[in-house]
């Protein structure tokens, strides 16, 4: 039952006076201060996945049912989830609300527009770009003239002639010729900046610390040098209240911040976790595709900002996903096949294996589908018997909250204990770069090292100088398999992870590892979603 925005808020205890309304199924919450001992109380439960197919997993759908179920056995419980970007939304996956009976609404508006977060940032990412190359011109041929420039322009579409161009072109009154490119939004660090703040000085801080560039002797010039922070911050500064929405059954969702997990960091927001975690009993959050990417960086890198910690997390699996992990092609995928899914499953006991290494308990989630089999159903659920992980089956899509009732039941027999499991981080923050890149792709991926390129190598000697090595480290590779190329879907042990760049992002506290050739920004697919869009009789439809 959909319910006026205002009756969420009020029955979750947020004060009027806390309350900004967008719209009338929408708000903006002003946080108050954090209550530090509800949080602790509030059991976190992190929705991950095994190796995702092109189509996903099923991670929000499944995030939206454990939610819902939890409140149809009484349990208050608080989503936070990451905000769509546009480009998946006109690209390959489309719509990111769930699916089915369990989703988030207004749907079309999460998709769109939302409260304006992304464009807000893409507005003062460019802004700054505009600030940085005004600077540049004016101070032309001195000592102060930037030598290297660091900071992309974005974008929150699919475009990939976008990727390098020029500007400045056509004259020395239109600026310096430069190489230069876009990112997509979701890359920006100043998403990774929102998501990362805890508040508003610290967002002010973390702008402030920017890296833009090198100047002609040099020296490293940040934001604050340029003296531009105030004006990016008042682009900024509605962006740090977390969004109100809540699901098809009225269940509250902090939806907030949308880094990508396979070229960012691909959690929500501090703010909307810990304010979930501060008006619920539970508090469910998802990190994006699978646990080596969004749940490592969600451990390694969020929880330790934070001061946050999982009871439990959930690894969404479908029989799909274990058939093209077992060697079937994408256009087979929904046939039966046995001997697939047995070959399918050493996915799966990777990644238990991954979550159960830093500490976490974890139940495995069938995310169910109308064609699958009850004989494949029956056999992974024996297999996580064999192996005494527990296991439950998703039919939130079709049923709603209904359908999530024993997942809901597993997870509160699962985090009955009072007492955190503590994370085992997979690297030591004294630890230097190189080591920490290495203890993921060893611990983690399951690989035998790393290879630094030229171009790396000579990023690492400038980090170290600039005393950058204590920052944990944000992975970028591919989300299709284990290693750093998307065609070695079956592929674990045995290869070696090539780090072809390394970004400093000094605003949001990590180091971006560019492996495989990774870009961050996307292209479009042959047939993008985009062609299912559209407005009839003043709805929109085929966000999907």
């Amino acid at each position: 039952m959909i319910k006026p925005i205002l009756e969420v808020a009020r029955e979750l205890g947020i004060r009027e006076s806390e309350f900004i309304p967008y719209g009338r199924a929408k708000a903006k919450i002003e946080m108050p201060t954090f209550d530090e001992e509800r949080i602790r109380r509030s059991k976190l439960i992190l929705v991950t996945s095994i190796t995702p197919t092109k189509s996903g997993n099923g991670k929000t759908t499944t995030s939206i049912g454990i939610a819902d179920g939890l409140r149809k056995i009484g349990k208050k419980s608080v989503l936070a989830l990451r905000e769509p970007s546009l480009g998946p939304v006109f690209g390959m996956k489309g719509g990111a609300t769930g699916g089915g009976k369990s989703q988030v609404t207004p749907a079309a508006e999460i998709n769109l527009h939302f409260n304006g977060d992304f464009h807000a940032i893409t507005s003062a990412n460019n802004t700054l770009s505009a600030l940085l190359d005004n600077f540049n011109y004016f101070n032309k041929g001195t000592a102060r003239e930037l030598r290297e420039v660091l900071w992309r322009r974005v974008q929150d579409v699919n475009d990939r002639s976008l990727r390098y161009v020029i500007t400045g072109l056509n004259g020395n009154k239109n600026g310096i010729p430069a190489e230069t490119g876009f990112d997509i939004t979701p890359a920006s660090e100043l998403m990774a900046i929102l998501c990362l703040s805890r508040d508003m000085d610290d967002l002010r801080a973390r702008i402030d610390r920017i890296l833009l560039g090198y100047q002609a002797d040099g020296s490293p010039l940040t934001v604050k040098e340029l003296g531009v922070g105030g004006s990016i911050m008042a682009l900024m500064k509605d962006v740090l209240a977390p969004n109100l929405v809540q699901t098809f059954e009225g269940t509250p969702a902090f939806i907030h911040g949308g880094p990508f997990a396979n070229i960012a960091h691909g959690c929500n927001s501090i703010m909307a976790t810990k304010a979930a975690m501060h008006y619920g009993e539970y508090a469910v959050t998802e990190a994006g595709f699978g646990s080596d990417l969004g749940a490592e960086k969600f451990l390694d890198i969020k929880c330790r900002i934070a001061g946050i910690t999982p009871s439990l997390s959930v690894l969404v699996v479908t029989l799909q996903s274990f058939r093209l992990h077992g060697g079937v092609k994408n256009a087979d995928l929904k046939q039966p096949n046995m001997d697939a899914l047995t070959k399918g499953l050493r996915n799966l006991e990777r990644h238990i294996d991954n979550l159960s290494s830093f500490g976490q308990k974890v139940l495995v989630a069938l995310n169910k589908f109308d064609t699958d089999p009850q004989d494949e159903i029956d056999y992974i659920r024996r297999w996580c018997d064999d192996r005494t992980v527990a296991f439950a089956i998703n039919e939130a899509y079709a049923k709603g909250g209904d359908g999530a009732v024993e997942m809901a039941e597993k997870i509160v027999e699962l985090t009955s204990m009072d007492e955190l499991p503590a994370i085992h981080y997979a690297y030591e923050l004294q630890d230097d770069i190189v080591s920490k890149i290495e203890k993921v792709v060893r611990r983690v991926y399951g690989g035998d090292g790393i290879v630094l390129s030229k171009k790396a190598k000579g990023r690492l000697k400038r980090m170290d100088a600039l005393g950058f090595s204590q920052l944990p480290v944000c992975i970028a590779k591919t989300q299709y398999s284990f290693t750093d190329k998307p065609e070695e879907v079956r592929t674990y042990e045995g290869f070696t992870i090539t780090v072809d760049d390394l970004v400093i992002n000094s605003g949001a506290g990590f180091i971006v590892a560019v492996c495989g050739e990774m870009v961050r920004m996307p292209g479009l697919p042959e047939i993008p979603s985009a062609f299912n869009i559209d407005v009839v009789n003043g709805e929109i439809v085929g966000l999907s």
